[in-house]
């Protein structure tokens, strides 16, 4: 008996290259974060067997970003007949191209203490127009051009997410996340939220055994005096927060909750909060760090 096996599918490849300087890092991370699988700095000849290697893995990369630059003269010579190949093989490629004018690029250098890769022992300015010069037909065949002179990181971030984010990806992603303050703060909070000031299940003793997850904990904690105005108030505060993190591209936020041991208060609270903080762009997500501990 013969099965048959779905053809794999050939991913979109981007090519992210540009200027030295002009924030191809930065595009990089941000692709990333899209969900986009990104290879920094790989020489262009490999870049049909990553394409390869990327539609035969379960579950297979679906888009795939390569950044090549100069630094490696040789194989940087080779990026046309490795796109010729893909074409040939029917793989979607775009080329996204960074760019920036010269005298940005010679503050951003600056700035940094860093020699341009091309520079030898000339000026930075040296290098840069060396590498223009090099990269002129590329960028006139770029399906996409990004000037970065006048963007900061938040800028530039957000014109990669207009050009190539998914419509269905979330803008943000929450984490609400419970803990227990006698263990320590979560490092990588970027809101804490202290509710000890409500009244402790652990001191009725039909709720001791229990925690924050079920509901005779839940209601208790809720129905606490104190609760509905916090969970209303704090909500209000933090929608022009999560706002204002999607507008810098701070794409992922962790909310922690804490009382004293993690187990009810934190623990309800913290899947009401979720409750309430979902809305379209936002995906959010609950986490009890401290939940089960004695």
């Amino acid at each position: 008996m013969t099965t048959d096996r779905a053809e794999p599918t050939a991913p979109e490849v981007l090519v992210v290259t540009g200027m030295s300087g002009a924030g191809k890092s930065t595009a990089a991370h941000v692709l990333e974060d899209l969900g986009w699988y990104v290879v920094d700095n790989l020489p262009p000849q490999l870049i049909p067997e990553l394409a390869a290697l990327a539609s035969s893995i379960e579950p297979a990369a679906t888009r795939v970003g390569v950044v090549v630059d100069v630094r490696r003269g040789p194989f940087f010579a080779a990026l046309s007949a490795a796109m010729d190949e893909l074409s040939a093989r029917g793989v979607g490629t775009r080329v996204l191209f960074l760019d920036a004018a010269d005298d940005v690029l010679v503050r951003r250098f600056e700035s940094v203490r860093r020699p341009h890769p091309l520079q030898g022992e000339g000026r930075i300015l040296d290098g840069i127009q060396v590498e223009r010069s090099m990269l002129g037909d590329l960028r006139a065949s770029a399906q996409t051009v990004v000037d970065t002179s006048r963007f900061n990181t938040h800028q530039l971030a957000a014109a990669i997410v207009d050009a190539f984010g998914d419509d269905d990806a979330p803008e943000l992603r929450v984490t609400l996340m419970s803990f227990g303050f006698k263990y320590g703060l979560p490092m990588d909070a970027d809101n804490v939220v202290d509710v000890r000031f409500l009244p402790n299940p652990y001191w009725v003793p039909e709720l001791r055994a229990r925690t924050g997850l079920d509901r005779p904990v839940s209601s208790f904690v809720l129905g606490r005096e104190g609760a509905a105005e916090f969970l209303d108030r704090y909500v209000a505060a933090m929608r022009p927060v999560l706002a204002g993190y999607v507008r810098e591209n701070k794409r992922y936020v962790t909310i922690a909750v804490g009382c004293t041991g993690g187990k009810h208060r934190s623990v309800a609270l913290a899947e009401e909060l979720a409750l309430r903080l979902r809305e379209p762009g936002v995906r959010v997500s609950t986490v009890h760090r401290d939940l089960g501990r004695e």
